[in-house]
């Protein structure tokens, strides 16, 4: 396996992979941590290998380009070659593979929607290396619809959902403790929208005729400028600036707000969908999101809407008035997340290798 960084939605999955004794699995990273990452890493129990680290900045995503990916494939000398991207790293790791008889897997957590704005050269590259790729790996039905853009068949494709860690979630459904009407937990950057969460969340103050409260957990660029909206609409609005919060204490964070609110522009996934359904709190969320229809469900167990406040606002507003219905979204959310779990994340991966090892 060939990939980025060692992200903590993914290390658990690796780590069920390694439950399959027929399995040899060795995890290659391209770097220890990217700049714009705070994740807390454990040790981890499955092989790994990081590559010398060298990377590029270009227009805020991280390209990289380890000179020793060559070297390293060969003394692990893989029948299969799995990547991630298409970084040169990859297509390094992709051109060994070729030459090496060892059989090419293709995964990604890329939907339609998200690699729409490809240019031509892009789409060329990923045109020459899906020829020569066996099977394919993707975390949602919009990669599903990526893959099929190209031509790859139903049976070439396998399912591998991005996870959250759902046993350590103790859902609280009533609104006893409930300190906060919203949650919102992203990067504070543009296409996170979190001034958007703000203005949905004053919004809905003026519907339901009393101050709301929202919980901003995360850190970026944009904090400066959120603080001083906060100020603003203070009279409206309470929000609580949790900072960047650490993975063991997410629990208790969700599970004191009623609502999430999860405005992307644009997100392959979105796991923090997946740990506020885990803490028994229904999400709202656009459809540019890879969770829209996957995970999170209209009108079962969240809301899926364009970016348009006035919708969000009644439907956030909806939310907090009807408890009953609030609750049944929770009580769906918490029963439908189960299986985005880290075993099938892991089993998707394990079908998609062992399917690349059958004879053409």
């Amino acid at each position: 396996m060939v990939t980025n960084i060692p992200a903590p939605y993914r290390i658990p999955v690796y780590e069920n992979l390694v439950r399959h004794e027929d399995m040899d699995l060795c995890v290659f990273f391209c770097s220890g941590r990217e700049p714009d990452r705070a994740w807390d890493l454990q040790q981890a129990s499955y092989k790994q290998i990081y590559f010398k680290e060298k990377f590029l900045t270009y227009r805020g995503r991280f390209i990289h380009c380890n000179p020793d990916v060559w070297s390293r494939l060969r003394e692990f000398a893989p029948d299969v070659v799995v990547t991630t991207g298409f970084n040169p790293s990859f297509i390094f790791a992709y051109i060994y593979a070729r030459m090496h008889g060892a059989r090419h897997v293709a995964m990604t957590d890329g939907t339609y929607f998200t690699e729409g704005t490809l240019s031509w050269v892009h789409r060329l590259v990923r045109r020459w290396v899906y020829g020569g790729t066996r099977a394919f790996i993707g975390a949602s039905q919009g990669s599903f619809e990526l893959y099929r853009s190209y031509g790859i068949g139903q049976d070439q494709m396998f399912q591998s959902h991005l996870c959250a860690n759902n046993a350590i979630y103790h859902p609280r459904l009533s609104d006893d403790g409930k300190r906060f009407d919203f949650v919102f937990s992203a990067r504070f950057i543009a296409a996170k929208n979190p001034d958007f969460a703000m203005a949905v969340a004053q919004m809905v103050a003026r519907k339901i005729g009393r101050r709301t409260s929202l919980l901003m957990m995360g850190s970026g660029e944009l904090d400066d400028e959120l603080r001083r909206r906060a100020a603003e609409i203070a009279v409206d609005v309470d929000v609580v600036f949790a900072g960047f919060v650490k993975q063991t204490d997410l629990p208790d964070h969700y599970a004191s707000a009623r609502v999430m609110l999860f405005p992307t522009q644009i997100d392959t996934w979105g796991v923090v969908a997946n740990e506020a359904f885990a803490a028994g709190v229904p999400v709202i969320v656009t459809p540019m999101a890879g969770v829209a229809g996957d995970l999170v469900l209209d009108g079962r167990n969240g809301r899926v809407l364009p970016l348009d406040v006035d919708a969000w606002a009644e439907a956030a507003a909806t939310l907090l008035r009807d408890t009953s219905q609030r609750e049944q979204f929770a009580r769906h959310g918490m029963a439908h997340v189960q299986s985005f779990s880290y075993e099938h994340a892991a089993q998707g991966i394990y079908d998609a290798v062992r399917y690349s090892l059958k004879r053409a």
